[in-house]
């Protein structure tokens, strides 16, 4: 494990730049899940993520004459702009490098700090493999997101906090990509408090640490795909994994619709932006992926908040119409003038809100002399949208609906 020594220390080194994030009850989601329910906001860090703990205390650390020549990273996002923001802090060159995938905001991000960005390989990994050749070639540092001791340590930070906070917790939980943030955090729990259950959630789509973790070696996925992007690691580091199975208590997984249903909560009921990787912990939850007695105390990281806009309309979308307030109806009319009108009349004295609408006369799948109309609605449930159904139906509409 990392040394408590080593995190304490590097709390003193973070402490003048980061933020000490709020450590706040989270009334409906403890009523949701039976336990009481603790979130580490994180996402509200310095450039939007948990990773400027452990790039700073790196950084922090170099030689003069390593800080002169400069740094590499690679990273898909997060720990790109921890490495750019402490880099400038200390005006030093920084060259970070990103998956071609990288969403814009990450990118603009890194760039808003002064780095240079190169965008290179399809995922992390490769990524990765040319960042480190690259940082050779230019007898630069390269900066590890995950498998180093001392960036391990600024993340394990976060610990420090979380148990000064609340002494009493039965459980952190932690979400896992390379495996960085839950063996900075369980190093520092276990020398403090080993009663606490340490427990890390991956995605379904980049399953390598939890099957490392359960094999007790190091295996790597063949592939990774996910929405959270800051997870989506296909490498299992064994630096990190020796440390997982001496401190880690559990690790569990969430597919990619429970990582975004637990957004769309945290937005609505908590008020937070969450991006995919942040939003894990409490997916697992939501869905009763852990083994924990009734009413734990349980601390939940929310590692990030940087997700993409476009990502986000679109579980935002998704999770309307899976939450039955928003339906999508294709709706076939006799293409005469008065049809759409007695249609829309028909919808309303049901108080269907009519938000989106398209009218196609062209379609070769139509008969001659018939039109579809597109149509989105809001809706006030599931028996609303029965109602709705039924009304079509006994009006002699033909009809189906977009899932």
């Amino acid at each position: 494990m990392i040394k408590l020594q080593d995190i304490q220390e590097a709390r003193k080194r973070v402490e003048p730049v980061i933020s000490q994030t709020p450590f706040a009850y989270a009334p409906l989601l403890s009523q949701r899940v039976g336990h009481q329910v603790y979130l580490k906001k994180e996402n509200l860090q310095v450039t939007g993520a948990f990773k400027i703990r452990g790039a700073f205390n790196k950084i922090a650390k170099l030689s003069d004459e390593e800080k002169r020549v400069g740094v590499v990273a690679a990273s898909a996002g997060n720990h790109a702009q921890g490495v750019a923001f402490s880099a400038r802090y200390f005006s030093i060159p920084a060259t970070i490098v990103m998956p071609e995938n990288t969403p814009l905001t990450k990118v603009n991000g890194v760039k808003s700090y002064g780095a240079e960005v190169i965008l290179h390989g399809s995922n992390y990994d490769e990524a990765y493999l040319y960042a480190v050749e690259y940082a050779k070639e230019h007898g630069k540092t390269f900066v590890h997101p995950f498998a180093d001791y001392e960036v391990m340590a600024g993340q394990g930070t976060i610990a420090l906090e979380i148990l000064e906070a609340a002494k009493d917790l039965d459980a952190i939980v932690v979400p896992v990509g390379g495996g960085g943030l839950i063996a900075g955090i369980a190093s520092a729990v276990k020398q403090i408090n080993p009663a606490i259950k340490v427990i890390g959630v991956t995605a379904a789509g980049a399953p390598a640490m939890r099957n490392s973790f359960y094999l007790g070696k190091a295996v790597d996925s063949t592939d990774v795909r996910t929405i959270a992007d800051g997870i989506a690691v296909r490498d299992t580091s064994p630096v990190t994994l020796e440390i997982l199975l001496e401190s880690v208590d559990d690790i569990v997984e969430v597919d990619d619709e429970e990582i975004a249903d637990a957004i769309l909560f945290l937005l609505e009921n908590q008020k937070l932006v969450v991006e995919g990787a942040g939003a894990v912990g409490v997916a697992a939850l939501l869905y009763d992926k852990m083994e924990l007695a009734p009413n734990s105390k349980i601390a939940v990281v929310l590692s990030g908040g940087n997700i993409d806009v476009t990502m986000l309309s679109v579980i935002i979308e998704k999770g309307l119409i899976k939450s039955y307030r928003k339906m999508k109806l294709i709706v076939t009319l006799i293409d005469k003038p008065g049809s759409l009108m007695k249609l829309t009349q028909l919808l309303a004295s049901v108080s269907a809100n009519i938000v989106q609408i398209g009218y196609d006369r062209t379609s070769a799948k139509l008969a001659f002399g018939d039109a579809n109309v597109s149509i989105g609605l809001e809706t006030k449930g599931k028996e609303h949208q029965e109602q709705i159904r039924s009304l079509l139906t006994e009006h002699g509409y033909r009809f189906y609906e977009e899932r």
